[in-house]
């Protein structure tokens, strides 16, 4: 009996350890085939004069910085993170807590941004994000391709460009928090990311910076 028990348990482990195995080759491809397509193709949307990649670890991500200086943009920054696709015993883990692979866009325009709006989708976020000037903000709720988001501003014109923008999107449902900040002068967006429109995507992204931004509302 002992003997058999041991037997069985050793070759759980031996195809355990087999599946792991063939789980991060073909989960480190994939993750680095999306972050190659990624870069590729932001990359070809903003066509920066130079340009900085971090690796983030692993194979997991990584975070560029483009100095662009033309048009309205003087510095466009994004940061990927991917789903642990290599780890067998991680990746489910992750699908709870992350949930989709996410990109984080950080756009410095030229111009100033004067006044502050947000647009976050709601029950994204687990823990609510921290926004300095959240009490001198107006609040309301708004609906945007069935999915419900909070809005923060100071002037509703505000809002309703960023909703333009959102509707705009490939998926718009994938957009879970754009912003522009007054304090840093600085255009974010949050989203999941898709393979198949990200340049479709980043060009909206630079569009609105160089002509929603550099006039009014939010620069006058």
């Amino acid at each position: 009996m002992d003997l058999t028990l041991t037997s069985t348990l050793l070759w759980a482990i031996m195809i355990l350890a087999a599946i792991t195995s063939i789980q991060f080759y073909k989960g480190r491809k994939w993750n680095l085939q999306l972050m190659y397509h990624y870069l590729e193709s932001i990359e070809d949307v903003v066509k920066p004069e130079d340009k900085d990649y971090v690796w983030l670890g692993g194979y997991i991500g990584f975070r560029a910085n483009y100095k662009v200086n033309r048009d309205n943009i003087r510095k466009f920054e994004y940061t990927l993170t991917l789903l642990p696709r290599h780890s067998l015993l991680y990746f489910p883990i992750a699908l709870i807590t992350s949930r989709h692979d996410k990109l984080y866009f950080v756009i410095k325009p030229f111009a100033d941004i004067k006044r502050e709006a947000h647009l976050i989708q709601k029950g994204y976020y687990r823990l609510k994000p921290d926004i300095e000037n959240e009490p001198l903000l107006q609040r309301e709720e708004i609906e945007i391709a069935g999915k419900k988001y909070e809005a923060l501003f100071e002037k509703r014109r505000d809002v309703e460009k960023l909703k333009s923008l959102i509707e705009s999107m490939s998926k718009p449902h994938n957009i879970k928090h754009v912003a522009l900040t007054p304090k840093t002068n600085v255009f974010y967006v949050q989203m999941k990311p898709e393979p198949e429109t990200i340049g479709e995507d980043v060009k909206k992204l630079v569009e609105f910076t160089n002509r929603e931004i550099k006039e009014s509302p939010f620069s006058s």
